[in-house]
């Protein structure tokens, strides 16, 4: 069945929003808490914590790369192919709207990424006494 044109250009402006919001945000960065080699003491306590504040900035940059990434090759998809547009790139089938209005760049169905997600594993709790 595929998109409507309304639901298209709503999928349009929803994915330039998020390149606009993404690329304005920039990087982000964590000031070294030493800024002298000669200074040491108190500094090196928090040594641990800026370097996972450094992992968790570096983390965010990185996912907000992908998602700009995914939402630009979204925005050509939908300039350059028009009818596949909220389709699965697996199986065809038709991308819930309310999956698409959550996360507009989706490229496959639920069905499909949860099979990438987890492609040798099974279900990760079977019963409630699992964790016992």
């Amino acid at each position: 069945m595929g998109l409507t044109a309304a639901q298209k250009r709503t999928l349009r402006r929803a994915l330039q929003a998020l390149v606009s919001d993404v690329s304005t945000k920039g990087t982000r960065r964590i000031a070294p808490n030493r800024t002298d080699e000669t200074r040491v003491g108190g500094d090196e306590d928090e040594q641990a914590l800026n370097e996972m504040l450094q992992a968790i900035a570096s983390d965010r940059n990185r996912a907000s790369g992908d998602v700009l990434g995914r939402a630009q090759r979204a925005l050509e998809k939908l300039d350059q192919a028009p009818d596949e547009a909220g389709t699965c790139e697996e199986c065809g089938e038709d991308i819930p709207w309310g999956r698409l209005k959550a996360m507009p760049f989706a490229e496959l169905c639920v069905s499909c990424q949860g099979k990438r997600d987890r492609p040798h594993h099974g279900p990760t709790r079977r019963g409630p006494t699992d964790f016992r």
